[in-house]
């Protein structure tokens, strides 16, 4: 198996995409570390920690189901000593929970700002600081941010200020990265859906069955980061991904297992 006794550091990994890769990998033999704020069934939003691991379990891989909100350092160090304890270390970051709010200016309250920032910006910047020292052990070593293609066209930004500064922030960590642990082998990647993808955030936030009935299934982001981990890090990183072209690149040319509803025509996502 390609994953065999690698270890995945997943955030957000509970539910949605964050699990979908999670489940993808467990399946190739890599240990996960389910890091995620569910701990308790919510009427609104399916799966916890807890329940994840199990489906991980039930795939023949280990998992380490750790409650964890990004935007506080201690618990990140927390989560990120409790992998290296259980697993030996980590080989591969996947830079996963994000918050969402698609206000316009005048309707984004101070607070909303704060935690999209705070979660999406400081805590992947502060979860890949603690996991640097680690990754540097891994033969090769990837973290993998969800975010999208960097465009400062203001189109990009219009419509939802707060939120595409936060999503371009994470991408930004990526550009960093890519050049800063260069010298170390460390890659570091973006992908990003071309289109809707059928989770939480799109049937509660954004559209809801109509929306959900056009859009592609989580399977299909899955997909593409468990080609883009194979990669070699010293030669692939700073890239901005999106799933559909990395499996065209991988001789994917059917997509019509990922829709949703196959007679519905798909949305394309907000960045692309």
């Amino acid at each position: 198996m390609l994953f065999s006794n690698k270890t995945v550091f997943i955030t957000g990994a509970s539910r949605g995409i964050g699990k979908a890769i999670a489940l993808r990998l467990a399946r190739e033999g890599a240990n996960i570390v389910v890091a995620a704020k569910t701990t308790e069934p919510h009427p609104r939003l399916e799966g916890t920690i807890y329940t994840a691991a199990a489906e991980i379990r039930q795939t023949g891989a280990k998992a380490l189901p750790v409650q964890l909100d990004i935007r506080y350092e201690e618990s990140i160090q927390q989560a990120v000593n409790a992998a290296v304890d259980l697993f030996g270390g980590i080989d591969v970051l996947i830079n996963n929970a994000s918050a969402i709010n698609l206000s316009p200016t005048e309707q984004t309250e101070a607070k909303r700002f704060d935690l999209l920032h705070g979660i999406n910006i400081r805590g992947t910047f502060l979860m890949s600081k603690a996991s640097i020292p680690h990754l540097r052990k891994a033969t090769n070593p990837h973290i993998l941010n969800l975010s999208p293609p960097l465009n400062m066209d203001g189109r990009w930004f219009a419509p939802h200020l707060a939120y595409t500064m936060s999503k371009y922030g994470m991408s930004m960590i990526v550009l960093g990265l890519a050049e800063e642990l260069k010298k170390d082998g460390i890659a570091a990647n973006a992908l990003w859906p071309k289109t809707t993808i059928a989770t939480a955030a799109v049937e509660n936030l954004l559209g809801g069955d109509f929306l959900m009935q056009r859009s592609r299934t989580p399977d299909i982001v899955a997909d593409a980061a468990f080609y883009i981990l194979q990669k070699p890090a010293a030669a692939c990183t700073g890239n901005f991904f999106l799933d559909e072209e990395v499996l065209i690149n991988e001789g994917i040319t059917d997509f019509s297992k990922y829709a949703v509803n196959p007679d519905q025509k798909l949305m394309d996502d907000l960045f692309v």
